[in-house]
């Protein structure tokens, strides 16, 4: 039986000899691999929803008819044409026959409205826009406010056949139609170059957790190296079904999990939302051999009821990041999970962390024989300042083995095939705001991840926080992450997320958790349960009570929001609670105890 460094070693050998090829051959895109595809695999299945499948051919003749739409409405190589559409097959062909003909894709959160729907648009200058006709209402809502000479056109999900049509209305053009009845296939050179890997791809947008949403620049190249990378590291083969319920528009959902699960010649189930409750009945009548995660689906499984086929399925592994440490066991012990691929990347990074070995709790490490292909360090970080801490030469601090530090890789030169690629976003001023400069030598150049992570002395890495996200209180750095980490060990608590809020005249911010309780909650339990857990100055000074805690498309808090309002009683509805360490424990904050506080009438 191999063990668990021998499996790792298999697992970086295959990634590494799926990815060698890719600079060898500079105008094979992933829109040409899947022509190819097609032709081995004809009619299996590549995109399963319950409404529709499309196969491999199926797959490659719809893009082909995308391709030839663009190229006889006079598009360019280098335009831009946004996509606003729900999880479905035709998503993926879609920006597949767009991109083919050299033109990027801007992949748009379908959750956005108003203002950052309007900014999401306008910062990539498209000449067109794609939208699923079910969303065809929040684009007429803001179409006063981007240019007129961008196009809409809408998209049925009920493709109609030639001499059908779809319809969507006067003022908008069904792109439905207009393809409905052009050839399908793959173009030859003569009709349509392919693009070159280092064109742009995609755009492809952070979550927008702090501020307007940033388009992240993503080349072929990248798509390539990401679907491949993957492809290897999983060993994918046509008997795989991939479960995928994380959003299109993202690139672990519409890149990672779809792509290295074609290049094996498997089908990708896809759901719209995720569903715990309906998660292990989908997983068993799909036969799922493999399922995409963030890590909070996994703490959502969790804390679900017994379902009867939660241990009788033919899931061989689950892939994400994101996985607690605190939810990694109980996760794959109870749900039967023979191997888990915890990974850290972002979609605009210059680095990625793979944990092949299945270490509970770690991102991942990077093996001495990648080590020069993938420069990473950890910096010293000083929380008040928001930047790493220098030396009196003006150099950057390196971190120690288990010492947090904000994680920073090496930036390559423009062109390079390996690591060390960083394409920046739409906005070049966004993209100068991530670059750390003369870090260890004067002229080198850093990609700033804006996470702290630690190291072991195995050479593990673990992710602590995010920069923005640990604040400093009583003098101390505190992890958000971490505390919520306790919180959520405690009974009665159902979610909880952690923030710091500036108090007037307070050195700091002040720790705040936003809570969703459950029947079984009872405040002073509470209350003794984090102080034997945390110590004093990481408690929450303050409580705010929740029905839900509102996520982003890819599940994560949206905490800035809640930071912002803070815990004036007068702008929330919500019940808040100060903790009275001096007084009698938790008391309701009031109009009158929040002038207090902030007039510093109360000892904190």
């Amino acid at each position: 039986m191999p063990t668990e460094s021998t499996s790792a070693l298999k697992a970086w050998t295959r990634a590494l000899a799926r990815t060698a090829p890719i600079a060898g051959a500079p105008h094979r895109s992933f829109p040409i691999v899947i022509d190819e595809l097609a032709h081995s695999f004809e009619a299996a299945p590549a995109l399963v929803t319950d409404e529709s499948t499309l196969s491999f051919r199926g797959l490659s003749d719809r893009a082909g008819q995308v391709t030839r739409w663009a190229l006889a409405r006079g598009l360019q190589p280098a335009d831009v044409v946004c996509l606003l559409l729900p999880n479905c097959p035709e998503y993926l062909a879609i920006w597949l026959g767009l991109t083919r003909a050299g033109i990027a894709v801007s992949l748009l959160n379908t959750n956005l409205r108003g203002a950052a729907l309007v900014h999401s648009i306008r910062i990539v200058a498209p000449r067109a826009l794609i939208v699923a006709d079910s969303m065809l209402g929040f684009v007429r809502e803001i179409r006063s406010e981007i240019d007129v000479s961008v196009d809409v056109l809408s998209f049925s999900l009920d493709l109609p056949s030639p001499g059908r049509k779809a319809g969507a209305g006067e003022d908008v053009e069904s792109l439905s139609d207009a393809i409905a009845g052009l050839d399908p296939g793959p173009l030859t050179a003569h009709e349509c170059p392919p693009p070159s890997l280092e064109d742009l791809a995609l755009y492809i947008y952070t979550s927008g957790t702090t501020g307007m949403p940033k388009a992240a620049r993503v080349s072929h190249y990248r798509v390539m190296q990401w679907s491949h990378w993957f492809a290897g590291l999983l060993d994918t083969t046509p008997e795989d079904r991939m479960y995928n319920c994380l959003p299109l528009y993202h690139s672990v959902g519409g890149v990672v999990a779809t792509g290295a699960t074609l290049l094996g010649g498997g089908a990708v189930i896809l759901r719209r939302r995720f569903s715990a409750g309906e998660f292990w009945s989908d997983i068993a009548a799909h036969r799922c051999t493999l399922f995409q995660y963030i890590g909070e689906l996994c703490r959502y499984l969790v804390h679900q009821p017994a379902h009867p086929r939660e241990t009788r399925h033919s899931l061989r592994a689950a892939c994400g990041n994101g996985l607690r440490p605190e939810v990694w066991a109980e996760f794959q012990r109870r749900f039967h999970i023979p191997r888990i691929l915890e990974y850290y990347a972002a979609t605009e990074g210059s680095f990625s962390l793979y944990n092949c070995e299945g270490k509970v709790g770690a991102v991942g490490r990077i093996p001495p024989f990648l080590a020069h292909r993938m420069p990473v360090a950890l910096v010293q970080f000083d929380a008040a300042s928001g930047l790493p801490v220098r030396d009196d030469a003006g150099r950057c601090i390196a971190s120690g083995v288990d010492e947090p530090g904000e994680a920073i890789g090496k930036i390559a030169a423009p062109g390079k095939a390996s690591g060390g690629r960083f394409e920046g976003y739409a906005d070049s001023q966004a993209s100068a705001q991530k670059i750390l400069r003369d870090v260890f030598v004067p002229g080198d150049a850093w990609y700033r991840t804006g996470d702290l992570m630690r190291r072991d002395n195995e050479g593990f890495y673990y992710f602590v926080d995010r920069v923005g996200d640990t604040y400093r209180w009583k003098g101390e750095n505190v992890s958000s992450a971490e505390v919520t980490a306790a919180l959520l060990q405690c009974r009665g608590i159902g979610d909880a997320v952690v923030y710091g809020v500036a108090i007037p005249g307070a050195d700091g911010r002040a720790g705040m958790a936003a809570l969703v309780v459950t029947p079984d909650f009872d405040a002073e339990n509470f209350r003794h349960e984090i102080a034997a857990r945390l110590p004093e100055y990481a408690r929450p000074l303050f409580l705010r009570f929740l029905p839900a805690i509102a996520t982003t498309g890819t599940f994560k808090p949206q905490k800035h929001e809640l930071a912002v309002q803070g815990f004036d009683p007068d702008a929330i509805s919500d019940v808040l609670l100060f903790d009275d360490r001096k007084g009698a424990g938790y008391v309701r904050v009031d109009a009158e105890l929040f002038r207090r506080i902030c007039d510093g009438a109360v000892r904190l």
